[in-house]
């Protein structure tokens, strides 16, 4: 090794740990004082325009509900179209002026440029774009018999977000817009079964991250990172190892275990609201955010855990200890929403 870096290996840890001891506690006392001042004087979306993506259940759906009842126009995206009515009649009835539906797949880059024209076409503008829509790959990474059954995972979650966002920042950049980013805790957390849905949460973050580097002067940048949130993933819905759809909720007891569910009103309300206040990062709930710095600090023990709580040690994938603890501990009912018909669910 070179003289220079062998130097700086031994002159950085310790002047990069001094000078956090000395800044955190300021930055961390400016970000408070910045925060309350963001939330006394929140953005008024009433009758701005939001483009949301992955619009016809779950987060995207709320979302809908949340801004149309604070008075903004939608234009709402998602391959489902008689879906998409149903929450724009909703979202109308709640207080949204003007509601526009466009059935699209955000995968697809010339559907991306499609919704975005459209929106600007039909509003005159664009204020903010959520990208919501996504879909989880939940399945050994050996077992899956084509790795290609896995690239939907980085098609509709990072590809759908960036080609929507490519499109849009002219038009973000016009209105001095927002970019709402729906993440996940899975971009830090290493759960089995999860590699690559975690991995294009992963890519994501550090995506919008980079972008707020290049552009965040212009456009403002929310990355909300939730953990479980009450949605047709959480109900069961995921792409198995042969590439289908399914719904299969003993896999989902076995992967979420007694990880209590948040209601997805509940967050729906939190991320306008973040988004609203202009902050650069959200958890919904936030406790999940503490293990984030396990993640940091600790990351063998987390490892640890998750395979013991979360690999099955008989062949058969749900069946793991997690799984066994919710069954025995009589709380399914206390911690998951309630389900619903597959039929609901599984529909493209």
């Amino acid at each position: 090794m070179d003289i220079f870096n062998t130097l700086l290996n031994i002159v950085v840890p310790p002047i990069c740990l001094s000078l956090l001891l000395f800044i955190l506690p300021l930055y961390l006392s400016f970000k408070f004082l910045l925060s309350i001042i963001k939330s006394l004087f929140p953005e008024n979306i009433a009758g701005k325009v939001i483009l949301i993506t992955g619009a016809s259940s779950g987060i995207g759906e709320h979302l809908a509900y949340e801004y149309g009842r604070r008075g903004a126009c939608l234009a709402l995206v998602a391959r489902r179209e008689h879906r998409l009515q149903h929450v724009a009649s909703r979202a109308m009835s709640i207080g949204s002026p003007d509601v526009i539906i466009i059935p699209a797949d955000v995968s697809k880059v010339e559907d991306c440029k499609r919704f975005v024209d459209a929106t600007v076409n039909h509003f005159g503008r664009l204020d903010h774009l959520v990208n919501n829509a996504g879909i989880a790959p939940i399945c050994m990474f050996e077992e899956t018999p084509d790795v290609n059954n896995l690239a939907p995972a980085m098609d509709v979650n990072f590809w759908g977000s960036v080609y929507s966002t490519y499109f849009a920042i002219p038009h973000l950049k016009w209105s001095q817009g927002r970019i709402i980013e729906i993440a996940s805790a899975a971009g830090w957390l290493r759960v089995p079964r999860l590699s690559m849905y975690s991995a294009s949460k992963t890519a994501v973050i550090s995506f919008y991250e980079t972008l707020r580097v290049e552009i965040g002067r212009e456009v403002g940048i929310t990355i909300v990172t939730p953990g479980l949130v009450e949605s047709e993933m959480t109900r069961g819905k995921f792409l198995n190892r042969e590439g289908h759809l399914v719904l299969d909720q003993e896999m989902r007891d076995a992967e979420m275990s007694l990880m209590p569910v948040l209601p997805v009103k509940e967050a729906a309300e939190e991320i306008v609201t973040g988004a609203c206040q202009g902050v650069n990062y959200l958890t919904v709930p936030a406790w999940v955010r503490q293990s984030f710095y396990w993640k940091v600090f600790s990351p063998e023990l987390l490892e640890w855990c998750n395979r013991i709580l979360l690999m099955s040690r008989s062949g058969d994938e749900s069946d793991t200890l997690s799984k066994k603890i919710l069954d025995i501990s009589g709380l399914k009912d206390l911690v998951y929403p309630d389900t619903i018909q597959s039929s609901q669910i599984v529909e493209h």
